[in-house]
């Protein structure tokens, strides 16, 4: 039978002024409420981090970075990568995501954010060349992803927040192994990742929690719970 109880891990810190944290808690309520399931989220600040992450099904690292602690956030991803635990990282959580990946898959010690670390010579995470704050962008899913199961279609819509996104200079590096590139806008930059070797880890530099805030259950929510109850089952 399947689990119709989840716990989810919300991997950032709390800030209700932060329009995805007011968007997020509505967006897993109105998924489970369309899959009939019951879903406990908590809210994990980066720097007090519980020292077992084992109980929770599921993790979405959230936007509003720089995060106090990015240690704390990095440690939470790679638990739910190597664990094979659904993970989606939301705007500071793909980049966060891709930092991970950077360092502790591929081997990338030097890896850095560049926000955090802008002078560093292998900044994986950059500033946009333009800044999507408060905008709309069109999206194009590459075909048989997670992602593009979850959304039905191939093209869609979605809202940004967000100044910093994968650099262009390391990005053919990072994304000839198991991670893959599945969603680019208009022109041709990297909007969505995934992990090939993965029940569900996706993670998107649009922030698709906020269609919650207009009444519309978010794909990626659904898809979310979805591989959180077959891996708990």
């Amino acid at each position: 039978m399947k689990n119709t109880t989840l716990h989810l891990a919300l991997i950032g810190d709390y800030n209700p002024d932060v329009i995805a944290h007011q968007a997020i808690p509505l967006a897993l309520q109105q998924a489970a409420d369309t899959l009939g399931l019951t879903v406990h989220a908590q809210w994990l600040d980066t720097d007090t981090l519980p020292p077992s992450l084992h109980g929770f099904d599921g993790f979405w690292c959230v936007p509003a970075s720089p995060y106090r602690d990015a240690e704390g956030a990095l440690r939470a991803i790679r638990f739910a990568r190597e664990q094979r635990r659904p993970f989606l990282g939301t705007c500071g959580g793909f980049q966060h995501a891709v930092l991970e990946y950077a360092r502790n898959v591929l081997g990338w010690a030097d890896a850095e954010h560049g926000e955090l670390a802008p002078d560093a010579k292998r900044a994986v995470i950059t500033p946009l060349s333009c800044a999507l704050v408060e905008a709309t962008d069109t999206v194009r899913l590459a075909p048989y992803t997670r992602i593009a199961e979850a959304y039905g279609h191939l093209d869609i819509e979605e809202g940004y927040r967000c100044r910093y996104g994968m650099s262009p200079e390391f990005a053919s590096a990072l994304l000839e192994g198991q991670l893959i590139s599945s969603g680019h806008d208009s022109a041709g930059d990297v909007r969505a990742v995934e992990l090939l070797d993965h029940p569900f880890f996706v993670a998107t530099l649009f922030q698709p929690e906020r269609a919650a805030l207009k009444g519309i259950t978010p794909p990626l929510a659904v898809a979310l719970l979805k591989a959180c109850q077959a891996v708990s089952a």
